[in-house]
């Protein structure tokens, strides 16, 4: 089926009371494996790609890909950019064909940030496009955003309304204490501060650095009306532990199937364990046509 928007996808999340994980990509593997758990699980999902993955694979191979991969499955399928930081890059992925996109404009004053992710919003809803806005710091680094604890602040209730009223957006990216990277303690969230934002903001949450979360914590924050939950960070790791395991296994292996393969079916598992901790698994059915008008629901 034809890729989706992120607003249908949420809206579905939210009627339901449930979570959708958005899955970093950086290869074919990658692509593949989130695919794969999404069809077993009978999930919705959002594949999205960062400045790093983009710049790596190319923003016209990772939306020829994922286009592909979404024409082969009954699945709602998102494409989604992550952290955007700049207009021209946002209008890039606009035109590559991502359903959805994140302006990034954490790191500047609030009226700045306000004026150019409402920009963003008037040209990608005109497209019929999804868009996310950020507002509050998550420390540690995503590509090459780095925050320190010392510069992150928690994103404020009162100032995120006032962002959605006036930029239009689609759903917000929330700091309440997760962070990028590998944690190097137990993350601490702020569920109350996560509450009052609920309360607040009338669209859809956004988790940041949601690996490395504990189970119990994702689905708290999920009943808190959080219903997009970033992981990269458990997936590259299962991943890469999973070449690893099997390059000291065989060190003559040369075929790269043989140890990309593992590789992907390591991912899958994870990103199984994730949808089923969310509560998407089994939210769709195989022969469901979904619609793919933004905010248009069954």
């Amino acid at each position: 089926m034809p890729l989706v928007s992120l607003k249908s996808v949420l809206e579905g999340a939210e009627k339901e009371g449930y979570g959708v994980g958005a899955f970093n990509c950086h290869n074919l593997e990658f692509i593949q494996a989130i695919l794969k758990a999404a069809e077993l699980e009978a999930a919705p999902v959002i594949i999205q790609a960062s400045q790093g993955a983009i710049k790596y694979a190319g923003l016209d191979y990772v939306a020829s890909l994922v286009k592909v991969a979404a024409s082969s499955t009954f699945i709602p399928v998102v494409l989604h950019l992550d952290h955007g930081t700049d207009f021209v890059q946002v209008m890039r992925a606009l035109r590559a064909g991502f359903t959805s996109v994140m302006f990034d404009g954490s790191c500047l004053p609030l009226e700045e940030n306000i004026a150019l992710t409402k920009k963003v919003v008037e040209v990608a809803h005109a497209m019929g496009v999804s868009v996310e806005g950020e507002l509050g710091r998550i420390p540690g680094t995503e590509e090459h955003i780095t925050v320190s604890a010392r510069e992150a602040f928690f994103t404020d209730p009162q100032e995120a309304a006032f962002f959605v009223e006036e930029t239009g957006v689609d759903a917000l990216a929330v700091s309440v204490g997760t962070a990028h990277g590998i944690y190097q303690g137990p993350p601490e969230i702020d569920f109350q501060r996560l509450k009052e934002l609920k309360e607040k903001v009338p669209v859809p949450l956004v988790l940041h650095g949601a690996s490395g979360v504990p189970d119990g914590d994702l689905q708290r924050a999920v009943t808190l009306g959080v219903r997009k939950v970033n992981i990269d960070t458990d997936i590259r790791t299962a991943f890469v532990l999973s070449l690893r395991k099997t390059l000291a296994a065989a060190p003559q292996e040369i075929d790269p199937r043989k140890i990309l393969g593992p590789a992907r079916e390591a991912a899958v598992e994870v990103i199984r364990h994730k949808i089923r901790t969310l509560g998407s698994s089994g939210r769709i059915k195989e022969g469901f046509l979904y619609k793919t008008t933004p905010g248009d629901l069954p």
